[in-house]
Parts: C-alpha cells; sequence; structure tokens
C-alpha cells in the first residue's frame, strides 16, 4: 500500500471514529489528500475506508520521528472541528500502539 494512502486513511479512520466527520474535518482531510497529491480514485478508496484494516502495517517501517509525525497529524485531525471526541482520541491511542509511538 502507499504509504500516503495509507496516513489518509489513519487520519479517515480517526476522524470517523465518532462516527461524524464535520465539514472542518472533511476540509482537514481534503487539504491532506492535496497535499500528498491523492488520486481521484484513491480517495474514493479512503473515504469508504477500504483498506483502513492494512494502513498501520504499511506504515511500520517507517522511522520513529515519521511515526511520531503521523501521530501529531492524528490528533490535529481529531481536533479539527474544534473538539476532541473522546472516541477519536481512543482511536489516536490505538493507532500510536499499533504504530509503537508512546504518546505522553
Amino acid at each position: 500500500m502507499d504509504p500516503r494512502v495509507a496516513k489518509c486513511l489513519l487520519l479517515s479512520k480517526v476522524l470517523a471514529a465518532d462516527g461524524i466527520m464535520t465539514e472542518n474535518e472533511r476540509a482537514f482531510l481534503d487539504g491532506a489528500m492535496n497535499r500528498m497529491g491523492i488520486a481521484d480514485d484513491q480517495r474514493r478508496r479512503i473515504l469508504d475506508l477500504e483498506g483502513w484494516d492494512e494502513a498501520e502495517s504499511a506504515l511500520v517501517h517507517l522511522s520513529q520521528d515519521e511515526k511520531s509525525e503521523i501521530v501529531s497529524q492524528l490528533v490535529d485531525a481529531a481536533s479539527a472541528d474544534g473538539r476532541l471526541s473522546p472516541l477519536e482520541m481512543a482511536m489516536v491511542k490505538k493507532i500510536s500502539a499499533a504504530l509503537g509511538v508512546e504518546r505522553a
């Protein structure tokens, strides 16, 4: 799996964790996909969460710094709508653990 797609899938996973993706959260995800140059067909897969269960394993080979940066982006995503949903933060913690990144 393309690491860029995997990163966006993790963002989607966090944003959808509470069952609601707000307009601000969708804008955050769209901005991330734009910055990463995600193609339209891949965007549809990301929005449908297709392959999200494989996303963490696609990124385990990254350096600790790269994985820490991803977790930081996940926290930013979780607060994109101005509030930190407990379900979204729980997903961030779960993904952090899967990537082997300890959160303070």
